[in-house]
């Protein structure tokens, strides 16, 4: 059953006095496919700007922003409702040849995720291999899926979600050193381990709903206890890994999901440096800036009983 989202992403830029912007890149709208449907998408910036969408190499939807004026405020409101199906990972069969760790892509599979298999971050001493091997099983087979369904786990279980206010992501190392991280460090930490085995991966940019958080609705909460669901209420990150058969499939290692339906994605890209939900440049006094607020609220769309769809009579496929 699909289910209907709200959901409202706010930016804003304060300065101490008037400043000047150049163009500034916005990733906001919700990747269409067979799980998600974008419904309906607004975008609102003050001062008043002139705003271009276009694809980018990755094919995410980005809109370039030029503010007409300066302002002591840059403010970007993205709203939009989507439709989002269940997102499969464990229920989805992989190839056959692809079973079984170690596998390997097709000559065609490996032209094509090229830019996903190469590791983008150093190894000097082999220390992030080393952790990535812990979870291939030394008392038998090693099945493709349960490796990375184990890393994902083990990081969520082992590792200390912190919240950092200094723009980019660390290193894979740096967080295997420090034991903590945001999102998009967790997500770039099983990326890089994943590729140094031979797995494709991208990152993934995007938002979380949090049953918790959600207090415009009366839905029950998600599996588990959702006190323990980190990076709703900001932009999330999390990654995909390729399998043969199964496709690109959905792991996120903060809170240790496999899919479902409360992970929206926005933009998918080979490093998180490409999927910044906003980025751009300010032109004034160097001491002009005085900070950024930023914040996303996701609610789900409770269908009235009398508005609800009555079921089909006979069967018929969803493509």
């Amino acid at each position: 059953m699909s289910i209907q989202y709200n959901i409202t992403h706010t930016t804003i830029y304060r300065y101490k006095k008037p400043v000047s912007f150049g163009e500034h890149r916005v990733m906001f709208r919700p990747r269409d496919s067979h799980d998600l449907r974008v419904l309906a998408t607004d975008l609102q910036v003050s001062p008043e700007s002139i705003i271009r969408m276009i694809q980018d190499p990755h094919s995410n939807s980005v809109a370039l922003v030029q503010p007409l004026s300066s302002a002591l405020e840059l403010r970007i409101v993205c709203s939009f409702t989507i439709e989002h199906a269940h997102s499969y990972n464990l229920e989805l069969p992989v190839s056959k040849a692809s079973e079984f760790f170690p596998f390997a892509y097709t000559p065609d599979e490996r032209f094509d995720l090229e830019m996903y298999l190469r590791p983008h971050h150093e190894d000097p001493q082999g220390e992030l291999m080393a952790w990535a091997r812990q979870f291939i099983r030394t008392d038998g087979p090693s099945r493709t899926r349960d490796l990375l369904v184990a890393m994902n786990e083990h990081i969520r279980n082992h590792m200390v979600y912190r919240i950092r206010e200094e723009e980019g992501t660390q290193s894979p190392l740096d967080t295997l050193k420090l034991g903590s991280g945001t999102c998009r460090d967790f997500a770039l930490l099983m990326m890089e381990a994943a590729r140094r085995l031979g797995v494709a991966t991208r990152f993934v940019s995007g938002y979380l709903y949090d049953p918790a958080l959600d207090t415009d609705s009366s839905v029950p909460g998600a599996p588990g206890d959702p006190s323990c669901t980190q990076g709703a209420g900001s932009t999330h990150a999390w990654l995909h890994a390729y399998l043969p058969g199964a496709g690109w499939v959905p792991f996120d290692p903060t809170n240790n999901l496999l899919g479902g339906n409360q992970l929206i994605r926005v933009g998918v890209a080979r490093d998180p440096s490409q999927a910044a939900p906003v980025s751009g440049s300010w032109f004034g006094d160097a001491d002009a800036y005085a900070g950024m607020d930023a914040s996303v609220t996701v609610h789900r769309v409770v269908a009235k009983p009398w508005l609800q769809t009555p079921p089909a009579t006979t069967a018929s496929a969803v493509v």
